[in-house]
Formats: structure tokens, C-alpha cells, sequence
């Protein structure tokens, strides 16, 4: 299964309790290595997480420089826990502005994590937005055809999902945290017969139980890809 979480909450978790929006960021962090763990033993092939929106730079810049901390602190804190659980991790988007700090960070737990068959992929979308995915994806297909690497009859689905930056195909779940129902910009283009389910529970009191919740009615769900069951 390919499971994804739009993960909300952390602001409004960290207002209820009285605590800087950092506190709360750093509560999801905590929460995001439980999920991990569960998602491993449940035997997910990948997890993606939406770490940090494109429009989320409209963000105050000190709740931003918190995030910038906070990423190279639980990258530190978070690898060698993944590589004794045989999780390969990977960021998608463009993750630039962040600074060399965070990109190093980043490029250095991709390395050591970088398992040929790992329990479980784990994706973390940063500086990621679906409108620009699918666009710049376009932009590069329309390259290739002029450049005559790619011919027009052979762009498909499948061709198409090369493209783009997120490195999974079909997206079979996708869980929102936090009371919205929306899916903010994130895997547009995957999410054509996605289930979807989204919980009021603020991200940073998710638990782990309500997340193997999630995975049993996904599994209990029939899904006929607009196909009529007789």
C-alpha cells in the first residue's frame, strides 16, 4: 500500500496548550517517528508525508527559521532510528530556499539511508506544491518531445508519473489531519482514485492506533476505478 498524510494541526495544538507554534512542530516530529514505526510493521510500501507546503512560505519568518531548526535537528536525531528500521528517505520538491545547511542535511540522509529493498519508503515532501509538479513536469515532457527524446504518442500515465517529483505512482490512501476537508495542493496528479479520510484529531495528538484505524477501513473498502460491481 501507498499511504500518504496531509499532517495539520501542529499550530492549532500549540495555541490550545498555551505553547509557541515551535512547541508544536516539534510535538509532530515526535509524532511522525511513531507513525513511521507503525507504518513499517504495517508493511506500507511507501509513507508520504507533507512536511511543508510551496504556499506555506507565506508563513512568519521566525515560525519559518523554527522549521529550518527543526528539519536538520530530526534529520540528526531521526536517520539512525530509520536505518535500524531499514527506511529509506527521500524529500521531493524544491526544497532550495531552505538554505545548504538544510540541502546537506538532507543529501547526507539520503545516503545513509539509501536501502536497494527497504521495509519501508518514506517520502517527505518539502517546498512542494502540486499545480507547480504537474507544470514543471509538462515543461520537461515538451522539452524532450522538441528535443526528440520522447515522441507525443508515447506520453501516458506512466510516462507522465516519471516526471514529476514525487517518486511514487498511485497513491491508494491519503489521511488529513486537523478537521479540514482538502487536499492543499499535494499529489494532484496521484490522487485520481485515492481514498480519502480525513480525522479531526490535531496532528501532534495522532496516534498510532487511530492511524492502524485508518489502514483497516482502507482495507475494508471496495474500490471499483469507476467500474459498475454486478
Amino acid at each position: 500500500m501507498n499511504a500518504a498524510i496531509i499532517m495539520d494541526g501542529n499550530g492549532r495544538w500549540a495555541k490550545k496548550n498555551a505553547l509557541n507554534v515551535t512547541s508544536g512542530h516539534e510535538k509532530g516530529v515526535d509524532v511522525v517517528r511513531k507513525i513511521v514505526e507503525s507504518a513499517a510493521k504495517a508493511r506500507l510500501e511507501s509513507l508520504s508525508l507533507y512536511a511543508f507546503s510551496t504556499e506555506n512560505w507565506s508563513r512568519p519568518k521566525k515560525e519559518i527559521l523554527g522549521i529550518k531548526k527543526l528539519i536538520i535537528s530530526a534529520i540528526d536525531s531521526q536517520v539512525p532510528e530509520l536505518v535500524d528500521q531499514e527506511v529509506r528517505l527521500n524529500f521531493f520538491g524544491d526544497y532550495s530556499s531552505f538554505g545548504d545547511d538544510v540541502i546537506g542535511a538532507i543529501e547526507e540522509a539520503e545516503r545513509a539511508t539509501a536501502f536497494k529493498d527497504p521495509r519501508l519508503k518514506l517520502n517527505i515532501a518539502l517546498g512542494y506544491g502540486g499545480r507547480t509538479d504537474i507544470i514543471e513536469a509538462t515543461k520537461l515532457i515538451a522539452s524532450d518531445i522538441k528535443l526528440e527524446k520522447l515522441s507525443e504518442e508515447e506520453v501516458s500515465n506512466e510516462i507522465f508519473f516519471r516526471y514529476l517529483k514525487a517518486p511514487i505512482n498511485e497513491l491508494d490512501l491519503l489521511i488529513r489531519t486537523g478537521g479540514d476537508h482538502r487536499i492543499s495542493n499535494f499529489l494532484l496528479f496521484h490522487l485520481a482514485y485515492t481514498e480519502i479520510q480525513f480525522t479531526n484529531t490535531l496532528w501532534p495528538e495522532f496516534t498510532e492506533e487511530e492511524f492502524i484505524k485508518c489502514l483497516e477501513a482502507f482495507s475494508n473498502t471496495e474500490r471499483r476505478f469507476g467500474k459498475r460491481t454486478l
